[in-house]
Formats: structure tokens, sequence, C-alpha cells
């Protein structure tokens, strides 16, 4: 049985050193036309690694030939494939520059862009590749209007705008999150005035509204009723824009609570009471809905 294994793991290795010297023979050889059919026939077999190495090495040796071109679209599109796509966008990017004029160059700018889209981060992390993606893609639609990746290419912009969108929202909810909501404010704030078209609008009137709000109640009496001014100008700025939103009866409650801090007699504690418990059992409906969505969805 020992004898067995030992026999089999010779084997394999015997095998493998003849792939490995095979491949070696070809990388290191001079005959460009024997190494260029080999590397399409790796490319094909799907070694997508092999096949760029193999590309790299003719992109010297076709050198102002007729190959030229192919061999350097072929090397970035088995890095492509290979998900290198650091490398890959690095040799799209000298393909486009190098080649204006190739058959190859329009699909070799869109696969940049490809690159570059897929090398982006999370929205929790560093957003210079996104902004970097985002520009590039503006400007290549710009160039190619009408083009056949138009849609494509909308849908990453779609995706990458929501990241920053969504980067922003979260770091001002940090400032609520940590009750300090005068900053808070202040952050949300400053998010729409940088891009009032936000895709966390809704959102973010809200939480205007609730720090405004809770910023008021936690001051002091001296205080207190020009905060609760403030809160009434942001509780109708939300109601305006989203009279029908989710987050209108919460906001409703708060809102005749403000009003009776402020002495408006005219709102009874059982009106409060009654909005408040209708409030909270819509909430819990909600919630329940929103488990039962992901559950489904699971």
């Amino acid at each position: 049985m020992i004898k067995n294994r030992l026999l089999i793991a010779a084997l394999a290795v015997l095998v493998f050193s003849g792939c490995s010297s095979k491949f070696d023979t070809i990388l290191n050889s001079t005959d460009v036309d024997s190494k260029y059919a080999s590397a399409f026939e790796y490319f094909n077999d799907g070694k997508f690694q092999k096949a760029a190495k193999l590309f790299e090495s003719l992109s010297v040796q076709t050198n102002g030939t007729s190959k030229e071109d192919t061999v350097q679209y072929y090397w970035g599109l088995s890095n492509y494939r290979f998900k290198d796509f650091y490398t890959a966008e690095t040799n799209f990017s000298k393909f486009i520059t190098n080649f204006p004029r190739s058959p190859f160059t329009p699909e070799a700018s869109f696969l940049r862009l490809d690159c570059l889209y897929r090398s982006t981060y999370r929205y929790e992390l560093d957003q210079m590749p996104t902004r970097a993606a985002i520009g590039s893609i503006h400007q290549y639609l710009v160039d190619n209007p009408g083009n056949v990746h138009t849609d494509v290419c909308n849908e990453m912009l779609r995706d990458l705008n929501d990241r920053l969108d969504k980067k922003a929202f979260e770091g001002a909810r940090l400032y609520y999150k940590m009750e300090d909501y005068q900053a808070s404010r202040v952050a949300f704030r400053n998010i729409l005035k940088d891009n009032a078209e936000n895709n966390y609008r809704e959102q973010i009137l809200y939480y205007i509204a609730m720090s405004s709000y809770k910023f008021a109640h936690l001051s002091v009496a001296a205080k207190q009723r020009d905060r609760y001014l403030t809160f009434v100008d942001d509780y109708f700025n939300f109601i305006g824009e989203y009279p029908e939103s989710v987050y209108r009866r919460e906001l409703d409650v708060v809102y005749k609570r403000a009003q009776r801090a402020m002495g408006n007699n005219s709102v009874e504690d059982e009106d409060i009471d009654m909005s408040d418990r209708q409030f909270q059992k819509e909430r819990k409906g909600r919630l329940k809905e929103n488990e039962t969505s992901s559950a489904d969805g699971k």
C-alpha cells in the first residue's frame, strides 16, 4: 500500500514537472509563431494566467509587427479573465494609448472601465477608486454616445453613486448614534448641500428633524423654545416633501410633543398618547413586514 502511494506521488511529480517543463520551454522559445499559437491555446482552454505570461513575452517579440496590437490586447484580456483587474486595467490603458485605431480599441476601452469598477471598495472603505471610476465612466459616455455598453455603464454609475451616498449618510448617522445631535443635524444638512439628490434624501430629512428635536429636548430651558422652533421648520420641510412617508407618524408624535413643550395647550396629553400608541402599532407592523420580507429573500 505504501509503495503504491509512493509510486502515485512520484508519477504526479513527473507529470507536473513535464507540464511545467513544456510551458517553460514555450515561454523561453524564440519561435514567435509557435509561441503565439500556444498562447491562444492556453487562452481558449481557460488557462489565463499562463496565457498572460506568454502574451507578455510576445509583447516584446512582436513589437512593430502586424501581431503587436493583437498580442497587447490579449495580454490584457488574459489578465482580465484571470481576474487580475489591476494589471488588466494597466494593460488596457496602455493599449488604448498605443493603438487608438485598432479594431480592439472600443472593447479595450470598455473593459478598462470594468476593471476600474471591479477594483472599487465597499462603501465603508476608501472611495477614491470609486470617484476615479465615476469620472472615467462619465468621460467614456461623452466620447461614445449611444454605445452598446451604455446601459451597463449607467448601471455602474448608479451603483457607484449609491456607494458614495451611503458612505456620506452613514458617516453623518454616526453623530446621531453617538447622541451628538447638534453635530448630527449639521452633518446631514451638509450632505444635502453637497448633493441635493442624494439617494437617502428621505432618511436624511428625517434625521435632520429628529436631531433638532432631540437637541431641543436636551437643552436648558432658556434655549428650548428657539430650538423647538428649528425642529418645527425641519418637520414641515419633511412632510412637505414626503407627506406619505413611513416616518410621518413618528414625526407627527414628536411635533405634538414639541408644541406642548412650547406651551401650546391646544395639544392634549391624550392626543399625544393616542398618536404615540398608533405610531408604535404601525412601527411594529412595519418591523414584522421587514422580517417577513427578509425571510422570503433568503
